[in-house]
């Protein structure tokens, strides 16, 4: 499956934004509804909901993408966003602050290199995992 490659970037800004609130309120439930929202997108980028957000409302006012980019980097990059914000939920709703803001900050950090930048973390940990331990046989 090929992804339009503005619709993981869209979905970094909104995944930016909804983490700076989670560690400014360090609400413990905000983290858990991203790692929803992380792990929905690790099963399937297809069904992940900001990506949906984009296809629906923001694609159709843009045009055909210029450039498409697979799907398995993106999914591997929102299973380590799920951990990540499952650690931060974890850690806010036990009462372990410092553990949730850490492990939000982590989040935050990569989903902000993405939204402004375009570099994503997780594809090219993907990328390197993929290197280092050969291609997949079927």
């Amino acid at each position: 499956m090929q992804l339009d490659v503005r619709g993981p970037r869209f979905a970094a800004v909104v995944t930016t934004v909804v983490l700076i609130v989670t560690a400014l309120t360090r609400s413990g439930w905000l983290a858990a509804a991203q790692a929803v929202v992380f792990a929905v997108g690790a099963v399937s980028a297809r069904h992940a909901p900001y990506g949906a957000l984009f296809r629906v409302l923001v694609a159709p006012r843009l045009g055909p993408p210029r450039a498409v980019e697979p799907a398995e980097p993106v999914r591997f990059a929102q299973a380590v966003g799920f951990v990540f914000a499952t650690v931060a939920a974890i850690g806010f709703l036990s009462g372990a602050t410092a553990v949730g803001l850490v492990a939000t900050a982590f989040a935050l950090i990569a989903a902000f290199l993405n939204a402004a930048f375009g570099l994503c973390l997780g594809c090219e940990a993907y990328l390197l995992l993929r290197r280092v331990t050969g291609p997949r046989r079927a």
